[in-house]
C-alpha cells in the first residue's frame, strides 16, 4: 500500500478476529519499529510482549485496580471519564486482543516520552502495513504489583509509556473528521 493508503488503514482496532499473530512477526514489527527517530540516537526503548490472553487479563485487572484505586482518592482524576467501565468487572482493557506489546523505558530519561511515541508511531504503521489493527490503551499502563512488574521482567527503573494492543482486525473503522489544520503563520521569502 502507498503511503496515503497506509495513513487511512492505521486506525484504533478494538475488535479482532480470534486469529493469533505469531511472536516471530510481532519482533519483526518491532525490529522495524526501532529505526523511529530518537534522541541523540540513544535508543532507550524496551519491549515487552505479551501473547497470552490470561496475562493480558491479568495486566487489564490490575490497571483497573489502581485506576479505580486514584478515581476513590481523586476525583478529579483524569480516569474518572473511564469510572463506569473501570468498575465493570468482565471490562477488559485491551478488548481481548490476541496480544500486547508493551513499550517502555528508563523512567528518568529525559525524552522517554517522545522517543517511546515515534517508535509507538512506526511499530503501529508497521503492523497496519501488514493487515494488522493496534490500538495504543493506555488505561493498561498502570501496573504496581511488583509480582507482576517481575513476571514481565519490568524492573523498577523502568516505567510504561504504551501498551499496545495487536491483532487482525474484524474490520478496520473509519477515520473520524478531521479538522483543518492550525497554521499559526507561514514565512516566506
Amino acid at each position: 500500500m502507498d503511503y496515503g493508503e497506509l495513513l487511512e488503514k492505521r486506525r484504533s482496532v478494538r475488535a479482532f478476529m480470534e486469529k493469533g499473530v505469531p511472536t516471530d512477526l510481532l519482533r519483526e514489527i518491532i525490529k522495524e519499529s526501532t529505526l523511529a527517530p530518537n534522541s541523540g540516537n540513544n535508543q532507550v526503548w524496551r519491549f515487552v510482549i505479551v501473547n497470552n490472553r490470561e496475562m493480558m487479563k491479568r495486566i487489564s485487572d490490575e490497571s483497573k485496580k489502581n485506576l479505580v484505586a486514584r478515581i476513590d482518592a481523586n476525583p478529579e482524576d483524569y480516569a474518572k471519564r473511564y469510572e463506569n467501565i473501570l468498575r465493570n468487572e468482565s471490562y477488559n482493557v485491551f478488548y481481548n486482543a490476541p496480544a500486547l506489546v508493551l513499550l517502555l523505558g528508563p523512567r528518568d530519561y529525559k525524552n522517554l516520552l517522545v522517543d517511546c511515541a515515534l517508535c509507538a508511531s512506526y511499530f503501529m504503521n508497521g503492523a497496519a502495513a501488514r493487515g494488522l489493527g493496534t490500538c495504543w490503551v493506555n488505561l493498561g499502563a498502570v501496573i504496581q504489583d511488583p509480582a507482576l512488574l517481575e513476571e514481565l521482567g519490568i524492573t523498577p527503573d523502568l516505567a510504561i509509556v504504551a501498551p499496545i494492543i495487536i491483532g487482525y482486525p474484524r474490520s478496520i473503522p473509519p477515520a473520524p473528521k478531521r479538522e483543518e489544520p492550525v497554521i499559526l503563520k507561514v514565512i516566506t521569502p
